[in-house]
Parts: C-alpha cells; sequence; structure tokens
C-alpha cells in the first residue's frame, strides 16, 4: 500500500475508534476526533502530516 492509502485508513479508523470511545465512555474523546479531523484539513493545504513523515520511516511507498 501507498503512504496515502495507509494515512486515509488510519485516520478513518481513528475517526470511528474515537467517535466510539466518546459515545461509549467520556464526550472529551471528540477532541480526539476533531485533531484528526483538523490535521487532515491542515494537510490539504500543506501536504504534510506528521503519520505520513512516521509511515514514510516505517518504510511505506511513497
Amino acid at each position: 500500500m501507498t503512504v496515502d492509502r495507509y494515512l486515509r485508513l488510519i485516520a478513518g479508523f481513528l475517526v470511528m475508534l474515537s467517535v466510539y470511545l466518546g459515545y461509549a465512555h467520556d464526550p472529551r474523546w471528540y477532541y480526539f476526533t476533531a485533531f484528526v479531523g483538523l490535521n487532515l484539513f491542515q494537510s490539504a493545504f500543506t501536504n504534510w502530516c506528521p503519520m505520513m513523515t512516521l509511515l514514510r520511516k516505517c518504510g511505506a511507498k511513497g
């Protein structure tokens, strides 16, 4: 898989996980959902995301 596909997979998983945790345990988990969304939003403009850097260092195809 490419870095972009890994990024979408991880972001989608983190959003779904934090929504579940916010609903089932503590609404403060929604802040994490917002953090992931804002990070994706800024990466659309800057073409830089910390997770992409980490994935490239782990050997994912770019």
